[in-house]
Order: structure tokens, then C-alpha cells, then sequence
């Protein structure tokens, strides 16, 4: 059973089960690959010998990616700027998409790297927060994929998570999202509780 994120003198600290460990890093490996056509072809061959440094980042422009994702689970990672104009939507996506695929991709790889070290999983501030992200986006997708879009709607998946049941396919990703969003809260308040008080040194 997995163990509570805390902070030690070491750093911040959680125990899982082997196969936890395994479980979570497969899923956050799944997003990290969900990502990886995200950017489309902007940052393939970026510095032509002896290209001109603007006609490269136009050349780049034109190759980034415009329109949403197809799959809901990436768009929910990689939402639209503006619902109410799509040309405006489009612009700021050609802009920003690649760089924030990046950004997921790079944490959900680190929180994935972390949990292949040999026990007891120790993290860095650094890290945590990476952490952080990556369970962000991993519910993000989980979320999607459980058609959850309400309070209403979470609070009935909380139900199918109590059951548990490997041969529901629906309770056991409920399951598994409810256990993710445990984990989460537990180093959201590892960390918000170092954060300083009002005027006083940081608490520890």
C-alpha cells in the first residue's frame, strides 16, 4: 500500500508497492507518448547550414501544428486559448504548442524516471514539482477517458473507484484515478505547507 508523500531532511519522500510504481510509471510513460506528435514537425531540422535565423523561425512557424488535437485527452492537455475565436486559437496554438509538449513531456518523464530509482522514492524540490505537473496531466487524460466533466460526474466515479473491479474496465480507471488524485493532494500539501506565512521565513 502506498505511503503518504512527507518531507524529511533527505528530501520528499513516498513509499509504493512494486507494482504501484510500475503501474504509475507505465501510465505517465502513455501521456508522455501521447505528447510526442503534439509538436508536430516545428523543431525537426531547425538550423539549416547558413540559414538566415528569421527565415528559419518562419520556416519553423509554418511546420507548427494550427489546428486542436483530434484526440480529446491531448486537447484537454493542450487546451485551445480562445473558444469563441478559432483564428486567434490557431495563431497563439502555432506559437506555444510545441514548447508546452515539451514542458508536459519533460516532467511526466522525470516523475517516470523517479519512480525506476530503487526504493524508497526521494525526490528534490525540482522534482516534486514535476511531480505535480505530470499528475496533473496523467488525471487530465484519465478524466477524459472517463467522460468526467462535472462535479456531478466525478462524485459518481468515486463510487466505481470503491469497487475496484479489475473486469470493469470503467472501475478499474476509476480506481486508479482516484488513487492518482490521493497522491497529488498529498504533495500539494507537502508542498503549500513550505510555502512562507505572511512576513515569517518559510515552514518547515
Amino acid at each position: 500500500m502506498a505511503r503518504r508523500f512527507r518531507r524529511t531532511r533527505k528530501g520528499i519522500t513516498a513509499g509504493f508497492e512494486p507494482q504501484e510504481a510500475e503501474l504509475v510509471a507505465g501510465l505517465l510513460d502513455d501521456v508522455a507518448r501521447l505528447l510526442d506528435g503534439a509538436a508536430g514537425e516545428a523543431g525537426a531540422d531547425a538550423g539549416r547550414e547558413g540559414e538566415d535565423p528569421l527565415e528559419a523561425l518562419a520556416r519553423q512557424l509554418d511546420a507548427a501544428p494550427a489546428d486542436a488535437p483530434e484526440d480529446p485527452a491531448l486537447a484537454r492537455l493542450l487546451p485551445a486559448a480562445s473558444r469563441d475565436d478559432d483564428e486567434a486559437a490557431a495563431e497563439f496554438r502555432r506559437f506555444t504548442q510545441e514548447g508546452l509538449a515539451d514542458r508536459k513531456r519533460a516532467a511526466l518523464l522525470t516523475a517516470s524516471a523517479t519512480l525506476r530509482r530503487p526504493p524508497p522514492l526521494l525526490l528534490t524540490d525540482d522534482e516534486a514539482r514535476a511531480w505535480v505537473t505530470a499528475l496533473t496531466d496523467l488525471r487530465l487524460v484519465l478524466a477524459q477517458r472517463l467522460g468526467l466533466e462535472t462535479d456531478d460526474d466525478a462524485a459518481l466515479v468515486a463510487l466505481r473507484a470503491a469497487e475496484a473491479d479489475e473486469d470493469d474496465p470503467t472501475s478499474w480507471t476509476a480506481s486508479i484515478y482516484d488513487f492518482l488524485t490521493w497522491l497529488q493532494e498529498g504533495l500539494a500539501e507537502v508542498l503549500l505547507r513550505d510555502l512562507p506565512a505572511a512576513g515569517g521565513p518559510p515552514r518547515r
